[in-house]
C-alpha cells in the first residue's frame, strides 16, 4: 500500500493525494474494516468544527478512539476562536498541543492559512469548497459493491457544491468517469472542473445540464441536499429550479441496471432524493456513512505513522 509516504501530510483537497496514495488509502480502509490490518496510534486528535456535524464528529471520535488516540472537541462556543482569535494564533497554539487537527468551516482559505501556521497534519474535514474526507467513504462503498474503480461511471445530480467538486477530483484520480448535472448558474468550481480534466486519464469528466444525459448508463447515481449549510435560507427559492434533478424512480431508470445511489446525507427527503429511492434495494446510502468510520481511520493512521498491534 503507497501510504507511507503521507505520514505527516495535510489534506486540504483531493487533489493532495496521487493516484497510488489515494488507492493505498483506499487498500487500507478496506483491510482495517475486515480486521485483516489492525493499527495502533496514541496520539491526540483535535476537531475544531465552525459547521454543525454528525457523521463527520462521530466518525472521526470514534476511528480516533480505535486507533487508541484521544479527541478533544474544540468548540467554537467554548473556545477563544468564538471570540475572534485570529486564525494564525489559534494554529500556532494548537499545533504545540494536538498531534492531527481536523477543521469544519467555511472558507477554504482559511484552512489553508490554518494548515500554514501549524505543522502538525491538518483535515479538511469540510469548506464550502470541498469535502475530501466523504469521497473516500464514497469512492470505498463503491469498489465495494463493484469490486473495481476505473471505468465505472458516477453521475452526481444537484447543486454544484463541494461534494460535487471534490467528487469530480476523486473519480478522475481512480479513472472513473464523472459527470455532474447542475442547473445553469448552479456548476461546480470551474478551476477544480479544468484541474480533474487534467487529471484524468482516459476518463471523463463532464459538466451538464441535462440529468437524464448525465445519468444514462451510470453506474453510480450521486445526489445531496439543494442548499449547503449557511444558504438555508435559499432553499425555498431553490426548490422550483432544481425539481427536474431530483433522484427518483423515473430518473434512476436511466441509469445501468446494477446503479446504486448514493448520498452524503443529511437528506431532505422528498426533495433532492425520495423515500422510495432512499429506502430502495439499489440504495447504499448507510453503508455509504458507514464508511466514514473506516476511510478516516486509514487516514489518520497514515498521517500520523500508526503502528501495527
Amino acid at each position: 500500500m503507497s501510504v507511507e509516504s503521507l505520514r505527516g501530510r495535510d489534506l486540504l483537497s483531493m487533489a493532495d493525494l496521487s493516484v497510488d496514495e489515494l488507492r493505498g488509502l483506499l487498500d487500507l480502509a478496506a483491510a482495517m474494516k475486515t480486521g485483516k490490518v489492525n493499527l495502533r496510534c496514541n496520539k491526540v486528535l483535535g476537531l475544531l468544527f465552525q459547521k454543525a456535524s454528525t457523521r463527520t464528529r462521530v466518525s472521526f471520535t470514534v476511528a480516533m478512539y480505535q486507533l487508541g488516540g484521544q479527541v478533544i472537541d474544540l468548540n467554537s462556543s467554548v473556545t477563544q476562536v468564538g471570540r475572534g482569535e485570529p486564525t494564525i494564533d489559534t494554529a500556532r497554539v494548537l499545533d504545540r498541543y494536538l498531534d492531527v487537527l481536523a477543521i469544519r468551516t467555511f472558507e477554504q482559505q482559511e484552512l489553508e492559512t490554518f494548515a500554514s501556521y501549524a505543522k502538525i497534519p491538518v483535515i479538511n474535514a469540510l469548506t464550502d469548497l470541498e469535502h475530501p474526507c466523504q469521497v473516500l467513504a464514497d469512492l470505498q462503498t463503491v469498489k465495494e459493491q463493484f469490486g473495481q474503480l476505473k471505468g465505472l461511471t458516477l453521475t452526481y445530480v444537484g447543486d454544484g457544491n463541494n461534494m460535487a467538486n471534490s467528487l469530480m477530483l476523486g473519480c478522475a484520480l481512480v479513472g472513473m468517469n464523472v459527470r455532474i448535472a447542475a442547473p445553469s448558474g448552479y456548476e461546480p468550481d470551474g478551476a477544480i472542473a479544468q484541474q480533474a480534466t487534467e487529471i484524468a486519464a482516459g476518463s471523463e469528466v463532464l459538466v451538464t445540464q441535462d440529468p437524464v444525459e448525465a445519468v444514462k448508463g451510470a453506474h453510480v447515481i450521486y445526489t445531496d441536499v439543494w442548499a449547503s449549510m449557511g444558504q438555508e435560507d435559499l432553499a425555498e427559492g431553490r426548490l422550483p429550479i432544481f425539481q427536474p434533478y431530483q433522484v427518483n424512480d423515473p430518473l434512476l431508470s436511466h441509469a445501468d441496471e446494477q446503479a446504486i445511489v448514493l448520498h452524503c446525507l443529511p437528506a431532505h427527503r422528498g426533495e433532492e432524493i425520495t423515500d422510495e429511492v432512499m429506502e430502495g434495494s439499489q440504495s447504499l446510502v448507510w453503508d455509504q456513512a458507514e464508511n466514514r468510520l473506516h476511510a478516516q481511520k486509514a487516514l489518520l493512521a497514515c498521517l500520523l505513522g500508526a503502528s501495527a498491534i
